[in-house]
């Protein structure tokens, strides 16, 4: 940071969206398949979403006027590709227009491939296992460099992978019907998975600089934040977090940059992760209310990955009914961030999740975003916080 705590030049200062949790009717997903399965586990379907698929230009013209200057979206995979080997023109235009959308109201475009879905014909042929699976996402990829990202600087291959494992793992769990009672919060990414999601990280990232070498590619990771809470919990600490988190992070070495996304911390006992402590304080999704973990998890990421690899901070934000809350919130976790860019941390930009209050993954209780959506009529309301953080990002600061 300079003096007086102003951001870096050219520091990209917006909002995150995923296209499954705002666009609506993602109908050839395999997330749709599975949200509208006769005694599906989840609570609702996203069904229209907040419509974003039609309002996405208003919902950058309020990212925009709010004084952000840039926005990350994904594209949709299922909709780019609905039958295998079948490419939509409609979605190709749709998703290319969103990029020239955001270029000419100034925002600079951070565009995800793969937001946790993929078209459901993916799935049926045995999902990231399958033995062309990173072939498959790569011709993906390579279409998207061709049709949609001319413009395009960061591009992030694949969203949270170390969590996309441990839902694929928890997914197989189920499927073969056991263990019996077991305890999902201990369940680790198999090793299967870990490996297969590198390769596609990988073969898309090569696939993507031939297509245009102008593009930086990398992905995102979730900051888990393991800390011990117990006597002697250490070493399992550091043993869960290698399994789940850093071998994801030491995976992007390579890459030209890293996007960290990071909202709360997760205790650890003897015997691995265990519930938040009663009485601690947490947010709607059950999370402990910890904005540290934003400054912690920079400064661990930017260790793992090496000085060669910038970071995005490509998620923060909280889960609250209560605006303040949220300002409160955001306000202490830029601190730490702040804290970080003055320390040398080389961070490249602050992506809030979310702009808009969305689908989160089978319920639509749990509130991020900047702005209110009505789920009726579709109206999106700007909240304080919008106000408050866009401020921030005309002055050019973090506080």
């Amino acid at each position: 940071m300079t003096g007086g705590g102003a951001l870096p030049e050219g520091f990209l200062f917006g909002a995150s969206t995923a296209a499954h949790q705002i666009e609506g009717n993602n109908t050839t997903s395999d997330w749709w398949a599975f949200e509208t399965r006769p005694g599906s586990p989840l609570p609702e379907p996203s069904g229209d979403a907040a419509d974003s698929f039609h309002r996405w230009p208003e919902d950058m013209d309020l990212l925009a006027g709010l004084g952000f200057n840039a926005y990350r979206f994904s594209i949709e995979w299922a909709r780019i590709e609905p039958v295998r080997g079948r490419f939509s023109r409609a979605a190709l235009a749709h998703y290319r227009a969103m990029v020239e959308g955001a270029l000419a109201r100034g925002l600079t475009p951070v565009v995800t491939l793969h937001h946790f879905t993929v078209p459901q014909w993916f799935a049926e042929a045995g999902g990231w296992l399958a033995p062309d699976a990173a072939e498959l996402f790569a011709r993906y990829a390579a279409t998207a460099a061709a049709e949609v990202l001319d413009g395009v600087r960061y591009v992030a291959t694949v969203n949270e992978p170390n969590v996309l494992a441990r839902m694929d793992t928890v997914r197989r769990l189920f499927a073969t019907g056991g263990p019996a009672g077991a305890d999902l919060d201990r369940i680790d990414p198999a090793e299967d998975i870990t490996e297969a999601l590198v390769r596609a990280h990988r073969t898309a990232s090569t696939a993507l600089r031939e297509a245009d070498p102008r593009l930086l590619v990398g992905w995102t990771v979730a900051a888990l934040g393991l800390h011990p809470v117990e006597p002697g919990a250490e070493a399992v600490t550091a043993a869960v977090a290698r399994r789940r988190e850093d071998v994801f992070v030491e995976a992007a070495r390579g890459d030209d940059w890293i996007g960290v996304q990071a909202y709360t911390r997760t205790p650890v006992g003897v015997d691995g992760p265990v519930p938040v402590a009663e009485g601690v304080r947490t947010t709607i999704k059950g999370w402990e209310y910890y904005p540290r973990a934003l400054g912690d998890a920079v400064r661990r990421t930017a260790a793992l990955v090496g000085p060669d690899v910038p970071l995005l901070v490509t998620e923060n934000g909280i889960a609250t009914a209560d605006d303040t809350e949220r300002i409160a919130y955001t306000a202490e976790a830029l601190a730490g961030l702040a804290e970080a860019l003055r320390d040398g941390v080389d961070v490249r930009g602050y992506l809030h999740w979310s702009l808009l209050d969305n689908y989160e993954w089978g319920s639509y209780r749990p509130t991020f975003g900047l702005v209110a959506v009505d789920p009726r009529t579709f109206e999106r309301t700007p909240k304080p916080s919008a106000h408050w953080l866009g401020a921030l990002a005309r002055d050019g600061r973090l506080g």
